[in-house]
């Protein structure tokens, strides 16, 4: 954006008369001020006592005071530098002074929030009440109950764009003044949003007293009086800074020139008027770098309009009560949509759109389907042609400028624009009127000269029509002199980290490459459509990968814009290549773009869930069947979306699903089971953490011939009736498990008895892992007693850290000898002893042992042992021991140190350090390194899953 250099001092006012007055931005009027004058513009000061009466600016308010006697110092009043037209056009609300010349202070005409109720937005002026009043109880200096020295020095609102952290910010102005203990207290305004992007360099004097300059040479003085002083810095995203500029460049000197955006920073780093409350607002994408700024803030999140805020909304502004309830329910169906209402203006203009739709008889289902397809009805209707009409052309013009500015502002990050801003488009303020009229764009209350679009949305929308629309004359790319990129830059994870705001854009984009919704936009204004976009986002990104350019954003991204699309064909032609998904669903929006997209990938063959805590209902729900096809009905909007989700599974490409660490209800997971049971699914690997799940998992995989390799993680700590239907599975004839691994399950001795004597009947179970379990030695000696049936396949078993102690050994031992077809054991993590370890000995020097791999603990007192193990001509395979020894070993005639690949774990430097010293006695061994902070199991050097 180009600006002249703002000159210090300099202020826009607009056309204020006395009387009753009334702006042409804002359509309600309010009486003067009686028997006072109240000039109104940036600073609204009192000070007071200066012999020569220096002319009054724009502005200021004084009232009649005594003079200063030579030598006293000048009486502290209250300074407020801030318009007061800028709060809202609160007239007498910021006419506060020092003494009167009867020595009785002046009292307010009106108290803040009575004042406020009555003039800010008048139609919900009791809605936007409440909602800023549930903020400011956060705000500890404007309790009189919190005392001083409990109360954080700096106070951080963050939100969404357009959810009232200005006006916040204002109304807390107006309520500092009320709850300052201290008659000496003063207050400063600083808006990033235009002013401060454009000063010249100034010094810190000159800024705090830009619009007051005769109070320059009392600054310094006033401020150090001043026993309670209020900073608000408010759009603190909006500077436009090279970053690190604001950490290192820090300045002290109030009498020092620097840029802005430094002094800012000094101040925010309390370089400046170190004993200052700070109340600095922002949006969530800055809030990171501002964090470095300030110490110990206090975030709180100002979130906007509450669910109830919005039913009494639309209540008001629908009237219709019956209609609004179903606008209501509508928007609900959209969580993106209906997040987007807890900004005030999304809200309007959602009311608006659909009270035209349901007064016409149409069903506002289609507009609410994403925020694409609202946002461009109401566009639409704003300019839609009369029946019989034509497109109206004359709209072309001005529609490529705004999108032109949109989007050069969306690269930009800037939001506020002015009339040089349209020098480079070519076009007139004049021919932006019918956007202005149709409040698509608004006038900035602050500045006459100045408009935004309605709501930053609005402005990514426009941005991505962009890169789609084209009109007459278009013979090149229209970005390049206006720092506007091409559309891959859109999906760039360097340019999204660096520019949040483009995520939204690029989720409007593919909402407009809908051909219906680009057949629309045809229609209303006359201008053509290129869904060239969308095709250049769907090449590879180079010869040798299979992944499209859109890929780069991540698939769950991927995933929302394609559902912003709302094309099924599309879908599948962007996601053709997609083998391996991996999702993590944390909001109801991640569910229903991934429900939408999931049902398209035909190909996909590895699925990896994960579900956050409260995407699911986690209270009980019916589950009622159609009584004409027995079909399973349910009343959970989010339990709709996880069945339609879960008929991936039916896939016949679907070969791997992994849902770990999920938060799943009963109905949930009965939703998926069902699915499971399904003739055309075909899953080989199942892994499900959810303990709830268990049960009806394995009565759905029951005689399920493609299952191969069955995984329950998580804890179960009563496993009684898991263990039954293990075993029935099992036994089932036509169960095709290959490897079964439990998490943490808690049974008694004789529970475990359902699992292990299945393993005689069980022909195809060759994986065994049990890590974690509360197996104890009892539940051991069961399983070894199941392992050593002449028919048990099981040939991999693990059971690290299953506590077990030497009372088990023999059992384990006497296996060793007898069993046919184990070669692999991990008993890592259990504490079996001296004895235990040389009771394990004697099995592995049976000449029939067919272990190759054991992995286990070594003490010392274990050396002789193992010496005799591998001094004999016994051992006819290859065994592994993951051995702590506390000396070293004599190299001399010990077999068992042959060995190769033994795993080095980072996460144990004292076993780093003894394998060290095994690695020097014995240079044939090789230490596999496997960095890392945690401990890996064991029992995955030689257990392997698909």
């Amino acid at each position: 954006m180009s600006h002249n250099s703002q000159k210090i001092g300099t202020t826009r006012c607009p056309p204020w008369v006395s009387g009753r007055v009334k702006s042409p931005s804002m359509p309600w009027a309010f009486p003067a001020t009686e028997g006072r004058t109240l000039q109104l513009g940036r600073a609204a000061s009192a000070v007071q006592g200066r012999e020569s009466q220096k002319a009054i600016p724009s502005g200021t308010w004084r009232s009649p005071c005594r003079k200063r006697q030579v030598g006293e110092l000048p009486l502290m009043p209250q300074i407020w530098c801030l318009r007061a037209y800028e709060v809202n056009r609160l007239p007498g609300i910021l006419c506060f002074s020092g003494e009167e010349e009867d020595g009785k202070p002046s009292v307010l005409e009106h108290q803040p929030a009575s004042a406020w109720k009555s003039t800010f937005w008048p139609e919900d002026s009791d809605i936007f009440h409440d909602v800023t009043q549930r903020n400011q109880k956060l705000i500890p200096f404007l309790s009189p109950q919190t005392g001083p020295e409990a109360r954080p020095r700096t106070v951080v609102l963050h939100g969404a764009a357009g959810v009232g952290k200005t006006t916040q910010a204002k109304r807390t102005l107006l309520d500092w003044s009320e709850f300052s203990q201290s008659p000496l207290h003063c207050a400063f305004y600083l808006s990033c949003r235009e002013e401060l992007n454009h000063m010249i360099p100034c010094t810190f004097t000159e800024l705090i007293s830009k619009d007051c300059p005769e109070m320059q040479d009392d600054a310094l003085e006033v401020l150090t009086q001043a026993e309670n002083v209020l900073f608000v810095v408010d759009g603190f995203e909006e500077l436009k800074v090279p970053a690190g500029v604001l950490i290192h460049d820090i300045c002290s000197d109030w009498n020092q020139k620097k840029p802005v955006p430094v002094l800012l920073s000094s101040l925010l780093k309390r370089k400046m008027v170190a004993k200052a409350t700070l109340l600095v607002t922002t949006r969530r994408e800055a809030l990171r770098e501002l964090l470095l700024l300030v110490e110990q803030p206090l975030l709180v999140e100002v979130e906007g309009f509450s669910e109830a805020d919005r039913v009494l909304f639309f209540l008001r502004h629908l009237e219709d009560t019956d209609q609004a309830l179903r606008a209501l329910d509508t928007v609900k169906h959209s969580p993106a949509l209906f997040h987007l209402c807890a900004a005030p203006a999304v809200c309007q203009l959602l009311c608006a759109s659909l009270k035209l739709l349901m007064d016409g008889g149409e069903d506002p289902g289609l507009a609410c389907q994403t925020t694409t397809s609202l946002f461009l009805r109401f566009l639409c209707d704003q300019f839609t042609p009369a029946p019989g009409g034509h497109p109206q052309h004359y709209l072309r013009r001005p529609l490529k400028a705004l999108c032109l500015l949109a989007a050069q502002g969306l690269w930009t990050q800037v939001s506020l624009f002015d009339t040089e801003d349209l020098e480079p488009l070519e076009v007139e303020e004049a021919d932006l009127r019918p956007f202005l009229d149709k409040h698509v764009l608004q006038r900035d209350r602050d500045h006459e000269d100045c408009f935004s679009f309605i709501h930053l949305s609005m402005q990514q929308f426009l941005a991505a029509a962009f890169y789609i629309l084209r009109f007459p004359g278009d013979s090149e790319w229209q970005g390049s002199t206006l720092d506007i990129r091409g559309v891959r830059e859109l999906f760039s994870t360097e340019a999204r980290a660096r520019n949040p705001q483009l995520a939204q854009a690029g989720h409007f984009l593919w909402g407009l490459l809908n051909g219906a919704r680009a057949r629309e936009l045809e229609a209303t204004f006359g201008c053509q459509v290129s869904l060239e976009a969308g095709q250049e986002l769907l090449k590879r990104t180079s010869e040798e990968e299979e992944e499209p350019v859109l890929w780069a954003v991540g698939l769950l991204e991927v995933f929302h814009c394609l559902y912003e699309s709302q094309d099924s064909e599309l879908v599948s032609k962007a996601t053709a290549a997609l083998k391996d998904a991996s999702l993590h669903l944390t909001t109801s929006q991640d569910l229903l773009s991934c429900s939408f997209c999931l049902q398209h990938c035909q190909d996909l063959q590895r699925l990896s869930l994960r579900v956050a805590k409260g995407v699911l209902p986690e209270e009980e729900v019916a589950l009622e069947l159609d009584a004409l096809d027995g079909s399973v009905v349910l009343n959970s909007e989010p339990l709709c979306l996880w069945m339609d989700l879960c008929s991936v599974v039916s896939n016949k490409n679907l070969r791997a699903l992994d849902i770990s660490r999920s938060f799943l209800s009963e109905p949930a997971v009965r939703l998926l089971c069902d699915c499971m049971t399904h003739i055309s699914c075909r899953l080989q690997t199942v892994t499900i953490f959810p303990e709830t799940a268990y049960q009806d998992l394995c009565l759905a995989l029951v005689g399920k011939t493609t299952l191969t390799h069955l995984t329950l993680g998580g804890s179960v700590l009563e496993a009684q009736m898991l263990m039954l239907l293990l075993g029935e599975t099992l036994k089932h004839n036509r169960c095709r498990l290959q490897c079964l691994r439990l998490g943490l399950c808690s049974a008694p001795t004789l529970h475990w008895s359902y699992l292990f004597l299945t393993l005689q009947f069980n022909h195809s179970l060759t994986c065994l892992d049990l890590s974690d379990s509360q197996l104890l030695d009892g539940g051991a000696k069961l399983l070894c007693a199941g392992l050593r049936h002449p028919t048990c396949p099981v040939q991999r078993l693990s059971l690290e850290n299953c506590q077990l102690t030497e009372a088990c050994c023999k059992e384990v031992s006497v296996t060793l000898v007898v069993s046919q077809k184990l070669t692999h054991l991990c008993l890592a993590k259990n504490d079996l002893g001296d004895n235990g370890v040389e009771t394990l000995c004697e099995g592995l020097r049976y000449p029939y042992c067919r272990l190759q791999a054991l992995v286990l603990l070594v003490g010392m007192g274990c050396q002789e042992a193992w010496w005799e193990l591998g001094k004999g001509q016994v051992v006819t395979g290859r065994v592994l021991a993951f051995a702590c020894f506390s000396r070293h070993i004599p190299n001399t005639e010990i077999e068992v140190c042959r060995l190769q690949g033994l795993k080095m774990d980072a996460w144990n430097t004292k076993v780093q350090e003894v394998l060290r010293e095994v690695k020097e006695s014995n240079p044939g061994l090789t230490l596999d390194s496997a960095m890392g902070t945690k401990a890996p199991s064991c029992c995955q050097f030689f257990f392997s899953t698909p």
